[in-house]
């Protein structure tokens, strides 16, 4: 990582409490002695568990290519954390991160409960959009909705609701309905709320929410449509209907099956934002969504050998990347190296991907991570199925990556945790030029 940016991750750590504590109250209370930066652009607020930040991609895409100076606001970084806001696609540099930070700490007085990590991390973020003077900000939730640091914009023209599922039990709740209720409560009055609608239970529990705060829900599941879709490794194509707006020829670059559905809530989400954004043409929706870019799911790395990221760390995301793999690449032999995170749902990942793939199996972790599990652990989990292999364990996941080549695996599927992921991508060079 850049020095600069490692300055940076050290600042924020010193002046923020390193606990995820509920409420918006410090987040708040720093926004307005900042002058509320987060209500000089119009926003488009986006929740879910999975696919969030792949639909905040291509929306921020489509309204760049119609445009509109864009940030889009996403995390957790894979990198560097210069990539958790870009404008207009382009990340800042670490000196203008700082400056923005060292602005926002004089607010904090001492003696007060000091901003988490994030709420500090989003403060610089919207001060950095207003410095930028953006048309439009795409602001991906950090962890649930209602709580969350985003959830303090008011100057939202569409709120967008992807999957749901079962995650950060510790803070939402273990229920599906807790969990969903925490992301549904960002709909805001008069104010489009579009739902991707795939658990077909939740969607009544949307619509009530919506009819209760004064929404005006949309159900992508149910009021949107794709035709001709064709799903292959170097891309997706597709035609997509719904009220307001129909394309043919829709192309992207984002591989996967559940990448068209993430497309489709974001086509479905920039249908409801036309009257706000008028420069949203059928050519700039083209061009935007065949142009957008999301590092660190399902990316094709390397092609020779071909190794594939996916940051998939909970059951829903693994069921979909096991899914998508079998359809791109079926009959290959498939060696997966993987790590996560301890408080994941790691042995229940560990069956689907045992169950669908058959694959080779080669355990890791994330280095001077201390949430990230052993691999001796991950090891003891393994047991429980059976591979293709004598399940390995290595310090490095790198090295895993190379024992996993040397077995003449077609795929090398690399998943498991997007710090992984991170960790792998700067390393990926030099694994592929040994």
């Amino acid at each position: 990582m850049n020095k600069n940016f490692d300055t940076l991750e050290q600042f924020l750590y010193s002046h923020s409490n390193n606990k995820i504590i509920p409420g918006l109250e410090r987040i708040e209370r720093l926004l307005s002695r900042l002058g509320n930066p987060q209500d000089t652009f119009r926003s488009i607020h986006i929740v879910g568990t999975n696919g969030k930040g792949s639909t905040g991609a291509f929306i921020s895409s489509v309204l760049k290519a119609s445009g509109y100076k864009t940030a889009f606001y996403s995390s957790p970084h894979l990198e560097s954390p210069g990539e958790r806001l870009l404008i207009d696609g382009v990340p800042l540099s670490p000196d203008e991160w700082i400056n923005a930070a060292e602005e926002s700490v004089k607010f904090i007085r001492a003696g007060e409960e000091l901003p988490s990590y994030f709420e500090l991390l989003t403060a610089c973020a919207f001060v950095l959009m207003r410095e930028h003077d953006i048309d439009a900000g795409v602001i991906e939730a950090g962890l649930g909705g209602k709580l969350d640091a985003t959830n303090t914009m008011n100057d939202t023209v569409c709120s967008v609701i992807a999957s749901v599922s079962i995650d950060h039990t510790e803070y939402l709740g273990s229920r599906l309905e807790d969990i969903a209720g925490e992301k549904f409560a960002v709909v805001c009055k008069n104010v489009p709320a579009c739902f991707s609608g795939y658990d077909a239970s939740l969607v009544s529990m949307f619509r009530n929410v919506c009819a209760e705060r004064g929404a005006i829900p949309f159900v992508a599941s149910e009021e949107s449509s794709v035709h001709d879709v064709n799903v292959t490794p170097e891309g997706n194509m597709f035609g997509f209907r719904c009220p307001g707006l129909e394309l043919d020829g829709v192309r992207t670059g984002l591989i996967g099956r559940y990448q068209v559905r993430n497309a489709v809530l974001a086509l479905s989400a920039l249908s409801r934002i036309t009257g706000t954004f008028t420069g949203i043409t059928e050519a700039s929706v083209l061009q935007g969504m065949a142009e957008a870019k999301w590092p660190g799911r399902l990316e094709v790395i390397s092609h020779e050998p071909l190794i594939v990221l996916d940051g998939g760390h909970n059951y829903d995301g693994v069921k979909n990347l096991c899914a998508s793999v079998r359809e791109l690449w079926p009959g290959k032999r498939i060696g997966v190296v993987y790590a996560a995170m301890r408080d994941k749902d790691y042995s229940g990942c560990l069956g689907l991907l045992n169950e669908y793939l058959k694959p080779k199996f080669y355990a890791s972790t994330v280095p001077g991570m201390q949430r990230a599990l052993k691999h001796e652990e991950l090891l003891r989990a393994a047991e429980n199925f059976s591979w293709g292999n004598v399940p390995e364990g290595f310090n490095f996941p790198d090295d895993a990556v190379r024992k996993a080549i040397n077995d003449s695996n077609d795929v090398i599927l690399v998943c498991g945790s997007l710090y992984l992921i991170g960790w792998i991508r700067a390393k990926i060079r030099n694994i592929t030029e040994d």
